[in-house]
């Protein structure tokens, strides 16, 4: 896992090749509606972030088994599945084609990419060797923000997403450093991820790769709303007897008022006596800073999987209730 951390540089190269060997051709669209779960979904959140107001039209995430129900045909379904075979993926990649929308997949195979070849929908190739699909965050990423350039929603990102690859691999050393001193103080806590505008994606990101890789239980949210009723919990949280922590993901071009309220946030949650670790994002484009946010929240869940002696890649409790749950009918 650590080493498909490392590679993330790599994998943004990678994932620009395949958008562009799938020969997708660009059609207009009233919006796109990212559907996937887990690993396979987060591309859709962090395209959104990455392309910020450069979006010109809807670039939705959907987890769940149906489409929203304004749904029309003018509307681009991309249905995202590393292995192919999740079934709230296939239920909406079916409800596209019975709507008659357009459909595109990016899968490494499965019965998602079965039914595309069927139906003659265009497939981007996800590599097979990966030790699961949250290993390919950069391919999901790109693939939602490239398949957003290609129904009209944005521009392409593609040579910002380049350059971020090269700064990031200049990076790692100063990443891997950084994640260690963060994985200290939040070693024995139950963290609370915090981001705002380009980091709230990311703060989701981190608190799925705590669940996933160091077996913790972790919540993200997001700012300003969390100022409106979350932090009234943090008193009665301290008071449990449960050691707290909060990592407020900020952002330097992030608005003023949103800074002011990350430093009384802070303030507030430290007065408590929870662990309270901030952290800026570095880089010149807005998907180099959130790369470099993702890059450093997966390094930090793979030092606490570490100290905590556990394995990252084995999900048995993921598999386990996959299992009890059964094939759809």
């Amino acid at each position: 896992m650590l080493e498909d951390i490392l590679a993330i540089p790599d994998h943004l190269r990678d994932a620009l090749w395949r958008v562009d060997s799938a020969r997708i051709a660009p059609a207009e669209s009233a919006g796109v509606l990212v559907c996937g779960m887990g690993g396979s979904a987060i591309g859709g959140d962090l395209a959104v972030a990455a392309l910020g107001a450069r979006l010109t039209k809807p670039l939705l995430t959907v987890r769940g088994y149906e489409l929203p129900s304004w749904t029309t045909p003018d509307w681009t379904a991309f249905c995202s599945s590393y292995s192919g075979d999740t079934e709230e993926t296939l239920a909406c990649f079916a409800a596209a084609a019975a709507l008659g929308a357009r459909r595109i997949v990016a899968s490494t195979g499965g019965a998602l990419v079965e039914a595309a070849r069927e139906d003659g929908v265009a497939v981007i190739g996800l590599p097979g060797l990966l030790p699961a699909p949250r290993a390919g965050v950069a391919y999901m990423l790109v693939c939602a923000a490239e398949v957003a350039a290609l129904s009209g929603a944005a521009p392409s990102i593609g040579a910002e997403i380049e350059a971020a690859a090269t700064s990031l691999g200049r990076r790692t050393d100063d990443l891997r450093t950084r994640a260690a001193e963060i994985a200290v103080r939040l070693a024995g806590t139950l963290p609370v991820v915090y981001g705002a505008d380009l980091t709230a994606a990311a703060a989701r990101r981190w608190k799925a790769q705590f669940n996933e890789n160091a077996k913790l239980p972790a919540f993200f949210s997001e700012l300003p709303e969390a100022n409106h009723n979350e932090i009234c919990g943090w008193p009665d949280g301290a008071a449990t007897g449960a050691r707290q922590a909060a990592v407020l993901l900020e952002d330097a071009d992030q608005h003023p008022r949103v800074r002011r309220r990350f430093e009384l946030t802070a303030e507030a949650i430290a007065a408590t006596g929870a662990e309270v670790v901030r952290v800026e994002t570095a880089g010149e484009s807005r998907a180099e800073r959130l790369l470099w946010a993702v890059m450093l929240g997966d390094l930090v869940s793979i030092e606490l999987a570490e100290a905590r002696g556990v394995d990252p890649l084995p999900i048995e409790a993921i598999d386990g209730f996959k299992a009890a749950l059964g094939r759809p009918q």
